[in-house]
């Protein structure tokens, strides 16, 4: 079974949140919620980069491991979704996660949290597959529907690459041969002149 995997090729990132926008149009994300974000690296300085951050979907993810009442769960391709409907918003793993992809939606009064929402892979949730329960927890489906997270489909340079792990490194690997460079995942050797 594929296990699906997102990667952001610094070198071709232009920083348009192009990503952005398109996750939060087709899944009607909460207010204040971003599933999806790009950060700058180095911003406004020579060699800066810019890489897209969502829930990079880990095999071994830490959000699953500290989450008190077990709401995540692993598909079958390694996409970590997590159930609303168990979640009683503790916030473990918005602390847990190193790139912050457990967020909380703003739009509840002040003081209140509410569930947790993150990135699905466009995978949907534990409800019926493309049923509106579905949609209207967690947006849309597309993994059923055989298509990509639309963050990816619409990156206009194709610096952002879903799909399953083992195509998206080969991927990446013919593009790092073809610049003739060594790997350099997230571009800080050359932004910020490490030797190593």
């Amino acid at each position: 079974m594929a296990k699906m995997k997102f990667l952001c090729d610094a070198e071709r990132c232009i920083e348009c949140n192009g990503c952005v926008t398109a996750c939060k149009n087709e899944n009607e994300v909460p207010w204040g919620v971003n599933r999806r974000r790009v950060i700058t690296l180095g911003d406004g300085e020579v060699g800066e980069k810019s890489i897209s951050v969502a829930c990079m979907h880990c095999t071994d993810a830490p959000c699953s491991a500290v989450c008190p009442v077990d709401c995540f769960y692993t598909t079958d391709d390694g996409i970590v979704l997590h159930d609303k409907d168990l979640c009683i918003g503790c916030g473990y793993c918005f602390y847990a996660c190193p790139f912050g992809a457990p967020q909380y939606p703003s739009e509840q009064a002040f003081g209140v949290r509410g569930k947790m929402d993150k990135c699905t892979f466009c995978a949907g949730g534990p409800v019926d597959d493309n049923s509106v329960a579905e949609y209207d927890k967690y947006g849309a489906n597309r993994v059923s529907q055989g298509k990509l997270p639309l963050c990816a489909e619409m990156c206009s340079t194709k610096a952002l690459l879903a799909g399953d792990g083992d195509m998206v490194a080969d991927i990446y690997r013919e593009r790092i041969l073809k610049r003739g460079d060594r790997p350099q995942t997230w571009g800080w050797e050359k932004a910020y002149g490490s030797t190593v």
